[in-house]
């Protein structure tokens, strides 16, 4: 390449071709001032940027030179387009064109004025590569057409990848967690703002007020949007997901407790329909424009880190102004009787995460009591129904499936250890579900087909009913319930706990609180892979934890629909 007066180097006709949408003065490669590093070659790549000092071949000298000074930063460097959130022509002002320390941490170096852009782009922890955080590097260059010549080539590399949000409804729950809702969307804003994503925000006044406004909402006006994000925890994120699907998600309900009882081979189950079933036709779900985001400002936020990887709100907000996407599983629970004599339409909730009974909802209910505590009511709630130990009876039918029925260990297998009442498996390999995942990225037209299965029947005193949709990983369970549950994979994890005696209760516990742990691995512990079941309880009433949400129920039936929804997520790094 040959260098000219005003920065700009040959372009090579016979490499990385202009994209038709940029300005039609493509450049491949011109010399710039990089804030805080000195004069480097900027060079577009078939799928990025690239840059390299000047003369680098002579730098690595400079860089070892007397009095303990080193240069900032590295001599060559690489962004790829897929990680550039923004691009942005900030105008005239201060490029230090090289940057040097001292052992004291000091920096000097000369610095004059001149035009200047800024590309912003992901940088990846090398010890956590699910923890994203903002990259800022400042280009600058006295000719003004040089800088804008780039910032428009670069744009419009940006508008050619596909699916990145423009316009995004946000709901804020300001009480969230600890109270920090307001505060975490302030700190996150400016990614936003700088991508050029357009928001309206709405700060929620009290309990469902999301629900209702998206619920309310006319199909036009939510079609303007690209998605909608929630800053606040799980159970706010369920609030919005049911405000957006119950009125909007057609399909027939699962079938009721007395239809899984006696199924019929080949027979279909014909469900009533949900209500209003003939309104939102244009908004259909799953649908594949129409994106989630949750920033977490939650107690919890089990959903993002299992999604995610990291409880970070910077790290969702960069998936999210990045257009990333991944398909979730949503569970469909309806109730068919709040009491035992009750007699009402049946409801239905929907799930993302986790719905429970027994300890779960014991758990959820009594916490209620102690909202003033902020999330350490979870940690007291917790203890004060486990030291009450209390078990339900009930009956659960579930779906089975073929993979699950050899894979059951017999009790004789020279691997398992047995003690009594309970055994240890030597631990098996188990592979967690991570981003671009070959089981959650199989094909699936999203549809549940329980028509024909096998049901099979539970029957008995309860600790707990459980039917996890995601691994739920959390800072107190670091595996989640179940370690290699996966995101798309059209399956809900039923764990059911019989009644045991209490030390064996905590040891199962204590294996769900450890990473590498098997608390799935107990004789009173029942773990079934599928698409639905359905629950009794033989008590007058009951209560589960629906996404950390209670739901009176006495009979409940439940199914899953693989990729009904998609989020602004990548999966956590393998």
């Amino acid at each position: 390449m040959e260098r000219k007066q005003n920065g700009l180097l040959v372009d090579n006709p016979h490499q990385n071709p202009p994209c038709t949408d940029v300005d039609e003065r493509s450049v491949s490669s011109s010399i710039f001032s990089l804030d805080h590093v000195g004069e480097v070659v900027l060079t577009r790549t078939s799928d990025g940027l690239s840059w390299k000092l000047v003369d680098s071949s002579n730098n690595e000298e400079d860089k070892l030179s007397c009095l303990g000074l080193k240069l900032v930063s590295d001599n060559e460097m690489e962004v790829s387009f897929a990680d550039v959130y923004a691009v942005n022509f900030i105008g005239w002002g201060l490029v230090h064109e090289y940057g040097l320390t001292i052992a004291e941490g000091s920096t000097f170096g000369h610095s004059s004025e001149m035009y200047r852009f800024t590309v912003h782009a992901i940088h990846k922890s090398s010890t956590k590569r699910s923890l994203w955080t903002p990259s800022v590097y400042t280009f600058g260059n006295k000719d003004l057409e040089i800088c804008t010549t780039w910032v428009n080539q670069i744009n419009g590399y940006l508008n050619v990848l596909a699916k990145r949000p423009k316009n995004l409804l946000v709901f804020v729950h300001p009480k969230s967690g600890k109270g920090h809702g307001c505060r975490i969307w302030e700190a996150v804003a400016p990614i936003f703002f700088q991508a050029k994503v357009r928001t309206k925000v709405i700060v929620t006044e009290r309990a469902g007020h999301a629900r209702d406004v998206l619920a309310s909402m006319a199909n036009k006006d939510l079609s303007l949007y690209d998605g909608v994000i929630a800053v606040g925890g799980d159970g706010f994120f369920n609030e919005i997901l049911n405000g957006l699907l119950l009125s909007r998600h057609k399909a027939p309900y699962p079938p009721a407790p007395e239809d899984s009882t006696h199924p019929v081979e080949g027979s279909e189950h014909v469900a009533p329909q949900p209500p209003n079933r003939e309104q939102h036709q244009e908004f259909p779900f799953p649908n594949e424009m129409f994106r989630f985001g949750i920033i977490p400002a939650g107690s919890t936020d089990a959903i993002v880190i299992c999604t995610t990887g990291a409880r970070d709100p910077v790290t969702s907000a960069l998936h999210i102004v990045l257009g990333k996407r991944v398909r979730l599983d949503i569970a469909q629970v309806v109730r068919w009787k709040e009491t035992h004599a009750s007699n009402e339409e049946p409801c239905i909730r929907y799930a993302a995460s986790f719905a429970g009974y027994g300890f779960y909802g014991d758990v959820i209910t009594e916490s209620e009591k102690y909202r003033w505590m902020g999330p350490k009511r979870y940690d007291y709630a917790g203890t004060k129904v486990f030291l009450q130990h209390k078990s339900y009876e009930a009956e659960v039918n579930y779906v089975e499936i073929e993979s699950e029925k050899g894979s059951s260990i017999p009790e004789t297998d020279p691997q398992v250890i047995s003690t009594g009442i309970w055994c240890l498996p030597r631990k098996r390999g188990r592979e967690s579900c991570h981003a671009d995942c070959a089981v959650c990225n199989s094909k699936s037209d999203g549809s549940t087909n329980i028509k024909g299965l096998k049901w099979s029947k539970s029957k008995g005193r309860f600790l707990s009913v459980g039917a996890a949709v995601i691994s739920c990983r959390n800072e107190k369970a670091p595996d989640g319930l179940v370690a290699d549950a996966h995101l798309c994979d059209g399956f809900l994890h039923l764990i059911l706990v019989k009644d045991c005696p209490h030390p064996l209760y905590l040891l199962h516990l204590i294996q769900l609180a450890r990473r590498g742990g098997n608390p799935l691995d107990f004789k009173f512990v029942e773990h079934h892979k599928t698409p639905a079941f359905t629950f009794k309880s033989s008590g007058k009433e009951g209560v589960w934890n629906v996404d950390g949400e209670p739901f009176l129920a006495h009979k409940l039936s439940a199914q899953v629909f693989r990729g009904l929804v998609s989020l602004f997520a990548t999966g956590p790094e393998a």
